[in-house]
């Protein structure tokens, strides 16, 4: 068994796709480092300087004692935070769509397959025919 598993963690298709999740994981952390850092500031200057990430609305705010401290945490819909994730999608979203067009561009055509010729029934009848005559 322990040989079986061997041989299933070291098939291409597993060590590709583990790559391909570190890859995904890496990939993400820069879109969302650009969204958050270049694209979202942008946004928010042409609405007027409004940041999304501190976007809410508070169904109940945070209970705080005397000493300061918070006693019951804020309870808010963070839907500015879920519009930072949105761009995120969309940009992820067409930066895949990118790298799948340049990688289906870099495959070859499939090559057309020759015409057919007459199939193998079609040539015994021939020869059964002109046998005939």
């Amino acid at each position: 068994m322990l040989k079986e598993f061997k041989d299933f963690i070291m098939t291409g298709n597993v060590i590709d796709f583990a790559v391909a999740v570190i890859m995904a994981g890496a990939v993400g952390l820069v879109v969302n480092g650009f969204v958050n850092d270049i694209v979202m500031p942008f946004v928010g200057h042409f609405t007027g300087g409004v940041d999304f990430a501190n976007m809410k609305h508070v169904l109940s705010a945070a209970v705080i004692d005397a000493d300061g401290n918070v006693t019951t945490p804020e309870n808010a819909i963070r839907y500015g935070a879920w519009i930072n994730t949105i761009v995120n999608l969309l940009i992820v979203g067409f930066v895949m769509f990118l790298i799948v067009k340049a990688y289906n561009k870099t495959k070859k055509p499939a090559e057309p397959e020759a015409p057919a010729g007459p199939s193998e029934i079609d040539l015994l009848t021939e020869i059964r025919d002109s046998l005939k005559k």
